[in-house]
């Protein structure tokens, strides 16, 4: 009877570890952690910054909800005049994955500059909005550049552009401005999906449909760039671990239907 009872006593730890272990998985499986940074109502999460603006002076509605999408459109602009402006979800990030539904439209902004035709971007690990200054054109930052195609020819996107930053590409320090990724060209209105991998100072990925187009390591400040310097004399670190998450305002209308996360912190 005793060996009997410590058998049905084994059993039944052993049972309860299991069932933990279950339990534990279904909480931390990937379906239920993703989150709508995009709530299809409003901007209550979010700050704007505009180039010549104040923090959170939407100049000419830039930034809108209309029909549960998020519009950037020009509409009350005349000259674009370089208003570069950018929207920052209210909290920083370090670990996670961001997936973007995006599609350019219309016409772009008059006097918006030529490379800035159907661009955009998701800019990550970025400083915050209140640090940049009235004039200052973009946040110190990893930009993931979204492109759409001019009609004909190869546009790729999810590109790499890199405000006030370097990476790591191929064991070396990474210096100019942009890279294209190696993605194909999406023409018209259609819907794009890009996600970026972003896993704290280890490694970026730009992911189209399930591809990884673009990765590099050790994102890092500039310390030769005016605008990093200021962040580097505030105490910033050289290295950058997390960061703010920002959509782009750079002339040519731009709609997001979802904005979501994975938060892949530890």
């Amino acid at each position: 009877m005793k060996s009997a009872s410590s058998l049905m006593l084994c059993l039944s730890l052993f049972f309860c570890l299991c069932l933990g272990s279950i339990v534990s998985a279904a909480e931390t499986s990937p379906e239920k952690k993703w989150i709508s940074l995009f709530n299809g109502k409003d901007l209550d999460d979010w700050t704007i910054k505009i180039r010549g603006y104040d923090v959170n002076e939407n100049f000419g509605n830039t930034f809108h909800v209309e029909d549960g999408l998020l519009k950037v459109g020009y509409d009350q602009y005349g000259e674009f005049e370089k208003k570069f402006g950018h929207l920052f979800y209210k909290t920083p990030f370090s670990h996670y994955i961001i997936r973007v539904e995006y599609r350019f439209t219309g016409e772009q902004s008059t006097g918006g500059p030529d490379w800035a035709f159907r661009n955009s971007g998701i800019m990550v690990h970025g400083q915050t909005p209140e640090s940049m200054s009235k004039d200052q054109e973009f946040p110190v930052s990893i930009e993931v550049q979204l492109l759409g195609g001019k009609g004909t020819g190869t546009r790729t996107t999810a590109n790499l552009c890199t405000p006030g930053t370097h990476v790591v590409m191929d064991d070396k320090l990474f210096k100019p401005h942009c890279v294209n990724s190696h993605s194909k060209t999406y023409h018209g209105d259609q819907w794009i999906t890009v996600e970026v991998e972003v896993r704290g100072n280890k490694i970026i990925k730009h992911i189209i449909d399930g591809e990884t187009v673009l990765s590099y390591t050790k994102p890092q400040l500039d310390p030769e760039d005016a605008n990093a310097q200021k962040l580097i004399e505030q105490g910033a670190p050289l290295m950058l671990e997390k960061g703010t998450i920002s959509l782009q305002s750079e002339s040519h209308p731009i709609e997001f239907r979802k904005v979501e996360l994975l938060n892949l912190e530890p």
